[in-house]
């Protein structure tokens, strides 16, 4: 059981570039089993506005979840989830890096960066939709998470 309490949405913040993976993880998520909202940006930029709600985002929710792609413009998946992981009041949040690097040394640092799963993307796009779905599944129905 996770911590949002019954009533309220599933924070979700998807920090991808690729607009094809983006409608892709919004159709998975389209029968989700638990109510979610969620957040696109573009970035590694815009994603650390959203996570400090400054600039267009200074309404933004604190996400419950972070599915972080590491290939971005303006600012590296990996700079992001240092900074995330070194941020007292963000490294709580659960990050899964969802990315097309299949390079060890990216799992590697990743993991060494405290992402808190690495998943690569199947290039098969029903692959893609169950990877998503079992995300959803474990991080929004199993998982204890902190408030």
């Amino acid at each position: 059981m996770t911590s949002v309490q019954p009533g309220q949405s599933f924070k979700i913040l998807l920090v991808e570039d690729n607009p094809a993976d983006v409608r892709l993880t919004k159709e998975a998520l389209k029968d989700a089993k638990m109510h979610h909202e969620l957040h696109v940006v573009m970035d590694g930029v815009a994603a650390m506005d959203f996570l400090h709600r400054t600039g267009d985002y200074a309404d933004a929710p604190h996400p419950d979840l972070i599915l972080l792609d590491l290939n971005l413009p303006k600012k590296d998946g990996r700079e992001v989830l240092e900074e995330i992981k070194m941020d007292p009041n963000l490294k709580r949040i659960p990050v899964v890096v969802l990315t097309t690097s299949r390079a060890e040394e990216d799992v590697i640092k990743s993991y060494n960066l405290h992402a808190n799963c690495y998943v690569t993307k199947p290039v098969n796009l029903d692959q893609f939709a169950k990877i998503v779905c079992s995300i959803e599944d474990f991080w929004l129905t199993v998982v204890k998470l902190p408030s």
